[in-house]
């Protein structure tokens, strides 16, 4: 990999830079593989080892790390466009979009290869005896938006969803701007409106399907305890009168389907069923004896929320329903469900999928069948064609794309940018390769080497480009701005969700649990308007887990992520920005959970350093920035402590402020004074760097 570099540098006359020290390169790639700095044992261990593999024994244990999967998770969940919500006006949460998320998290650990990594995501149903996981891993497919608005035309949200997963399959896995051949035949690149169909064929023919995903275990416990369950549930349930209620109420939107246009109020109740109960209409056509347990309940909480309708406000709040769904709530929580997943699964009566003319679903042209692009090569002549031919046509090693788009990425994330800088898009309009043999050899490595993830990874991290020093040369400035040729590595800013791991990992108040369901942290006032969810605030450890697993709501994205550039989950992100604004300094000086961390780090220093002042400060800096400091920086530190120590000593109530509670032994002034010098630390731009 290194020649390469090496080639392109010296056609340009231009050196590389020298090696990194250790205290960077440490946390480079700690940075880099897990998304967490390295702790001060881990510093010491390393630069304590002058063994020759004493590098790449570390570069291993980063890979073997739980949290690997995590820092990877978050690259491909910005492909797939995640989201723990619907989108749109409603905005209604996933509850169960989590089991896709942890899915990605177990398949990175795992180091499942990328070809069965790609199968499974695009067409796990469609395999041979079909496992739940791999039911699961089709939910890359469902992070599309849904619209749950009353009065919309169903067709038309399903032929949008269908248009994102055609365009998300091409941007991700070709690298191409499928999406623009929509409405017309690609301005740029050679992809007609009729190939978009023909891929769009692929997903033209599943349905979405909700299944049950139990953890381990869940399943047992919930079986014994359902019977309890049951018979509490129906009680409440003839309390207040539902079963003949809704009796009906059945009967009258039954009646009101049978004839549109007669009963205003059982069209509503009619249109929006199957918006906001997943295949509600089915359901209520069944005979209530072959109704499954759960959609019995989805479709009685369907008519408790909705009878205010048919009835006058009065009658509704005589009835107490208010009262009864907070008690089938409370019932709820003490008698949790098994996890569920949302999946793809094939349509048994496809319909039939014609070129929409304009991109209008309204006016359907030729009919097409499922297809590849003419310029690309051809799928297999044999067997069926659907999403796991689809699947497999991408990762064969016949594509001269998919292998190329990926290892792009890789670099791109070590880097800052890609080999090819329009990481989303290798047309014509993207941008040429800056190093053209060295994309084809690592394409070409990725694949005959069994499309092994970690093995790539490790490859980067382990070459003398990688481990060059990121200081900013004179020599370079005019001659290669951009460091297309990569003479030197790059100074990148952490993303928001690594900026909040490593402040956490630092103060010691990070939650290391790996997966689970999404988190709410703190909002800062006036964000929720409690339109279409509230957001009910996370207690305990919750509070302080990774980022990647904080709830993200599409129509109120969590506040502290879009200030440093987290995608909208609305399309595909290959690539994040990197801004720097006011804004974001002043998040990290005045955010509630940034001063908490603050405090955190403060107690830590006094807790776990004993000694003078200048060592508490020579301790901090291996906490936040895993290096020591250095003469001047100490000094400054030093008199800034000083500084904010006799203030505070005048100062009883910023003392309070600062430090609600002591540290034993500690004056709690001298203590205020910490949390001041750890926000110092934890608002550096080098805190906030991979370096």
């Amino acid at each position: 990999m290194d020649a390469f570099i090496l080639a392109k540098l010296e056609e340009a006359g231009i050196q590389p830079s020298p090696e990194a020290d250790r205290n960077t390169l440490i946390r480079r790639v700690s940075l880099d593989l897990t998304g967490l700095p390295p702790t001060p044992a881990e510093v010491d261990q390393f630069l304590a080892d002058s063994r020759p593999g004493a590098y790449e024994a570390m570069v291993d244990r980063l890979l073997a790390s739980p949290h690997y999967g995590e820092k990877w998770a978050r690259q491909w969940l910005d492909l797939a466009h995640y989201a723990d919500s619907d989108g749109y006006e409603k905005d209604l949460p996933r509850p169960h979009a989590w089991r896709w998320r942890d899915w990605v998290i177990h398949a990175l650990n795992s180091n499942m290869p990328f070809d069965q990594f790609t199968i499974e995501q695009l067409a796990g149903d469609l395999l041979p005896h079909p496992s739940i996981d791999h039911r699961i891993a089709t939910a890359f497919s469902r992070n599309t938006l849904t619209n749950r608005e009353g009065g919309i035309d169903r067709e038309q949200f399903r032929v949008e969803q269908v248009v994102d997963r055609t365009a998300t399959m091409g941007t991700v896995w070709l690298g191409l701007t499928v999406g623009c051949a929509r409405c017309h035949d690609h301005k740029y690149d050679p992809i007609t409106q009729k190939e978009f169909y023909q891929l769009y064929g692929f997903f033209d023919r599943a349905l979405e399907a909700n299944i049950e995903a139990p953890l381990p275990g869940e399943m047992d416990s919930y079986l014994r305890r359902k019977p309890e369950l049951d018979h509490k549930r129906r009680a409440l349930l003839a309390d207040y009168h539902v079963p003949e209620l809704q009796a009906v109420w059945e009967k009258k939107v039954l009646e009101a389907a049978a004839n549109p246009g007669k009963d205003p109020d059982g069209d509503f109740l009619w249109g929006y069923l199957d918006i906001l109960v997943d295949g509600g209409q089915d359901i209520l056509r069944l005979d209530a004896s072959k109704r499954t347990d759960k959609q019995s309940y989805r479709l009685t909480r369907y008519f408790l929320e909705t009878y205010k309708i048919v009835v006058s406000k009065e009658r509704y709040e005589q009835l107490r329903f208010k009262e009864l769904l907070q008690k089938l709530d409370q019932l709820d929580e003490a008698y949790p469900p098994p996890a569920e997943a949302q999946t793809l699964a094939e349509n048994p009566n496809p319909p039939d999928t014609h070129l929409l003319i304009r991109g209008d679903f309204r006016q359907p042209g030729i009919r097409v069948e499922a297809g590849t692009l003419a310029v690309l090569p051809p799928l297999p002549s044999d067997g069926a064609v659907n999403r796991l031919t689809l699947a497999r046509w991408l990762v064969s090693k016949d594509n001269p794309l998919t292998a190329r788009v990926t290892v792009n990425r890789m670099w791109q994330e070590f880097f800052g940018r890609g080999l090819v800088a329009t990481s989303g898009d290798f047309g014509t309009r993207g941008e040429r390769p800056s190093h053209p043999e060295l994309l084809d050899w690592l394409a070409t490595e990725f694949m005959e080497t069994a499309w092994d993830l970690k093995r790539m990874h490790k490859l980067i991290v382990s070459s003398a480009t990688y481990r060059q020093s990121s200081k900013v040369r004179e020599d370079l400035k005019s001659r290669d701005p951009s460091n297309k040729l990569v003479a030197r590595q790059a100074r990148l800013t952490l993303s928001g969700e690594l900026i909040r791991d490593v402040t956490f990992a630092s103060s010691g108040l990070l939650n290391p649990a790996v997966g689970g369901k999404s988190v709410r942290p703190p909002l800062p006032a006036g964000v929720d308007d409690g339109y279409s969810t509230k957001w009910n605030e996370s207690q305990g450890a919750d509070l302080y887990r990774r980022g990647l697993y904080i709830h993200f709501q599409r129509r109120m994205p969590y506040p502290q992520l879009m200030t440093f550039d987290a995608p909208d989950s609305l399309q595909v992100c290959s690539q994040r920005e990197r801004s720097t604004t006011p804004l974001q300094a002043l998040n990290l000086l005045n955010d509630p959970v940034f001063f908490e961390a603050a405090q955190g780090l403060a107690k830590r220093i006094l807790r776990e350093k004993q000694g003078s002042i200048a060592d508490r400060i020579d301790y901090a800096f291996k906490l936040s920035l895993s290096r020591a400091p250095t003469a001047s920086e100490k000094e400054r530190l030093l008199q800034y402590h000083d500084q904010q120590k006799k203030i505070l000593s005048r100062q009883n109530e910023s003392v309070k402020a600062l430090w609600p509670i002591g540290v034993e032994g500690t004056d709690p002034a001298e203590a205020a004074s910490w949390v001041g010098v750890s926000s110092v630390l934890l608002n550096l731009e080098e805190f906030i760097t991979r370096r």
